[in-house]
């Protein structure tokens, strides 16, 4: 596998629905070597420097975010953070919904296999219906997808860099 590629969304995740009701839906997956735990994957994904960048921008529209509220979201404990709001659990995995509700963040982690752990990243837009009655995207999100799919696929190598990045030694005093 690539560092990080398009693939298609696992049947048991929490966004299976929203590609089976005809939202637009993407998923991308990046094998680390080893072990990963689920908090410790999705604190390291909102806690990027690229993440922090988006983070910085929600600030200005007064939905702001901590590396602290990262790890409490990552633990289970809040189901807040910034623009989202969780609006699923399950083992491994947590889908979150942004303030308009049109849409979805989903990470999941398997490490079904010893040697390495795969991450999940994807999303979902809900359609809204047009004014000839069929569901559509809608202009921002059909100018912005491009974009979107490129900052996806930097937002799950940035996240994919930190967990495979040495940690300090501690030190000893």
């Amino acid at each position: 596998m690539s560092v990080v590629s398009a693939c298609t969304i696992p049947e048991r995740s929490l966004l299976e629905a929203y590609r089976r009701d005809g939202a637009y839906t993407d998923c991308y997956a990046t094998e680390v070597p080893g072990t990963v735990s689920f908090e410790r994957y999705v604190e390291a994904f909102y806690t990027t420097w690229l993440f922090k960048l988006e983070r910085w921008i929600l600030l200005l529209a007064s939905r702001p975010s901590a590396d602290a509220e990262a790890a409490r979201l990552a633990r289970g404990e809040i189901d807040r953070f910034a623009a989202w709001t969780v609006e699923g659990r399950a083992e491994g995995q947590v889908l979150l919904r942004d303030y308009t509700g049109r849409t979805r963040s989903w990470l999941m982690v398997d490490g079904s296999e010893a040697s390495k752990t795969r991450l999940y990243f994807g999303s979902a837009v809900v359609p809204q219906p047009g004014p000839d009655s069929k569901r559509k995207l809608g202009f921002p999100f059909d100018l912005l997808l491009d974009f979107h799919k490129a900052y996806s696929v930097a937002l799950l190598h940035a996240a994919r860099a930190r967990l495979v990045r040495p940690r300090p030694a501690a030190s000893s005093a």
